[in-house]
C-alpha cells in the first residue's frame, strides 16, 4: 500500500487561514510531486431568503460563482509566481461545504491528502454551524492536515 500524497485537496474560503493552508499544500505538493486541486464550496444553504422559501437571484449566485473563480485563478497564478508551481486545478461546488469536502469531492478526484487551515468561519458562525474543519477531521475519506503554521512551521501568531 503507498504512502505517497500525489493528489492533495485544499478547501479554500478565502479566509487567511485558507491561504496559508495554500501556501504549505503548494510547498508539500513541490516535494511529494504532487497535484492539487483547490476546492471552493458555495454553500447552498446561504441562497435561502428569510422566509426559508425564497431564493437569493441567479444574477447573484453568478457574481458570486465569478467571484470565486476569479480568487482561485488568482491563487494559482500566486503559485506560479511565488513557487514556480503550476500542477493545480481549480473546482467550485454548490452544496454543504462538510459533504462535498469529505465524501463528495474525493470520490470523485480521488484525493489521498487534505489540507486545510484550523478555521475560516467565525465565532458565531462556528457555533450556529459547526466547524467545517472539525467535521472533515472526523469524517472524510482521505487524510487530514490541519494547518497551524506559517508555511515555515512557525506558530501562527493571534491577532
Amino acid at each position: 500500500m503507498s504512502t505517497s500524497k500525489d493528489n492533495i485537496l485544499v478547501p479554500v474560503d478565502g479566509s487567511e487561514s485558507a491561504e496559508r493552508s495554500f501556501d504549505k499544500a503548494v510547498k508539500i505538493a513541490m516535494t511529494e510531486n504532487a497535484h492539487i486541486d483547490i476546492l471552493n464550496v458555495i454553500d447552498t444553504r446561504q441562497f435561502l431568503g428569510e422566509m426559508q422559501d425564497t431564493l437569493i437571484s441567479g444574477d447573484t449566485i453568478y457574481q458570486m460563482t465569478q467571484d470565486t473563480s476569479k480568487y482561485m485563478k488568482d491563487l494559482k497564478q500566486w503559485a506560479h509566481d511565488n513557487f514556480d508551481f503550476d500542477d493545480i486545478d481549480y473546482h467550485i461546488r454548490y452544496g454543504s461545504p462538510k459533504a462535498v469536502i469529505s465524501y463528495d469531492f474525493i470520490k470523485d478526484h480521488h484525493n489521498n491528502l487534505i489540507i486545510m487551515g484550523a478555521t475560516g468561519l467565525n465565532a458565531v458562525e462556528r457555533m450556529l454551524m459547526g466547524s467545517v474543519t472539525e467535521y472533515v477531521d472526523q469524517h472524510a475519506l482521505a487524510d487530514v492536515l490541519i494547518v497551524r503554521t506559517d508555511v515555515d512551521n512557525n506558530p501562527i501568531r493571534q491577532k
